[in-house]
């Protein structure tokens, strides 16, 4: 199949994005590999100046292709998000007023959690007051302050059901501890939001502590992040002293004792992990000729193409296969020699 130009791969890029969601950096690469037959691993300016240009692009609409890490797992997330800096925009004009009351509202209480969990139980969750998130002046010369009616009559149940329109969105999420937490979403649309609302920022990547660890040191205000502090506290001989005090920052439970390489494969390990890359990235082509083809004939790729290129993955596979079966029969040859 003859490359997309690179008009039509940026689109591909941003349909994925708008269809799918928030995709994990493992399924973006694959799709931005699939897209260009380029793997952003080996290409990583290529990859770099698409995201520019993408970028320069959606500026006139206020929009953005950016990346963000979940705190809660750790994970690079890459997004299209809307840069109009209140909630309210973010949300769009899915959810009522009530359900963007009760979302702010429960954007408080998960970031002003005391103990740096950045998550709360389903309880409070549902017991989150909106009669402080929504006030509307009447425009009298008292400027009595009123809440719409379906603020005050927003009801348990209502309370529920838009809880689980927000984790199904993925503005919010549920914890691996089963709590209440932000979603994708949030930690993508919200971070001038976050910067505005005085959150306190990691000392390590200078972004929002939602969830982190604090110093042991009461009267320090240091935080970092888990994954921030298993990066800067994973090489063997460095100090595990708070940037702030000194005081020694504790291990979290499981950490590795100084081992640089705990979670580096093993060379048994690198076959499977490029079988798995490769057959990953057949899989989301399939996705991506399906969903151009769904998308109408501006982004449909040729069905000529498509067999010509099925036909030579094919053939390409066959010689793979035969390759790998001379090489196996010539080393057992060997062994019997011997």
């Amino acid at each position: 199949m003859a490359p997309l130009p690179w008009c039509q791969r940026h689109h591909t890029l941003l349909q994925a994005l708008l269809s799918r969601g928030p995709l994990a950096e493992p399924d973006f690469h694959a799709v931005f590999a699939a897209a260009s037959d380029r793997d952003p691993a080996t290409h990583q300016q290529l990859f770099s100046d698409t995201l520019l240009k993408i970028n320069k692009d959606l500026a006139y609409l206020q929009f953005e292709l950016r990346a963000c890490i979940n705190q809660y797992d750790g994970m690079v997330y890459y997004g299209v998000v809307n840069n109009i800096a209140d909630e309210e925009s973010k949300l769009g004009t899915k959810y009522s007023v009530p359900q963007i009351a009760f979302y702010k509202g429960l954007l408080e209480a998960i970031v002003q959690e005391a103990g740096n969990d950045g998550s709360i139980t389903s309880i409070d969750a549902l017991n989150v007051r909106l009669d402080n998130q929504v006030i509307i002046v009447d425009g009298s010369q008292d400027s009595q302050s009123r809440l719409p009616t379906s603020v005050t009559n927003f009801s348990l149940t209502q309370k529920e059901k838009t809880l689980d329109e927000l984790i199904r969105d993925r503005w919010l999420s549920y914890t691996s501890t089963g709590k209440i937490g932000l979603g994708t979403r949030s930690f993508l649309d919200l971070r001038s939001w976050f910067r505005g609302n005085d959150i306190p920022s990691c000392m390590v990547c200078n972004e929002a502590c939602i969830k982190a660890s604090s110093c042991p040191n009461d009267e320090c205000n240091v935080r970092i992040h888990e994954y921030c502090q298993r990066k800067k506290f994973s090489q063997r001989k460095a100090s595990r002293g708070c940037p702030g005090c000194g005081t020694e920052w504790p291990r979290q439970d499981g950490e590795a004792g100084g081992d640089d390489y705990v979670n580096e494969p093993g060379e048994d390990e690198a076959p499977s992990a490029n079988h798995s890359s490769r057959k990953r990235r057949k899989q989301v082509k399939a996705e991506l000729v399906e969903e151009n083809n769904k998308a109408g004939p501006s982004t449909a790729v040729p069905r000529s193409r498509t067999l010509r290129s099925t036909k030579a993955e094919a053939v390409e596979a066959a010689q793979q296969a035969s390759s790998a079966g001379a090489s196996q029969a010539t080393r057992t040859s060997k062994r019997r020699k011997k």
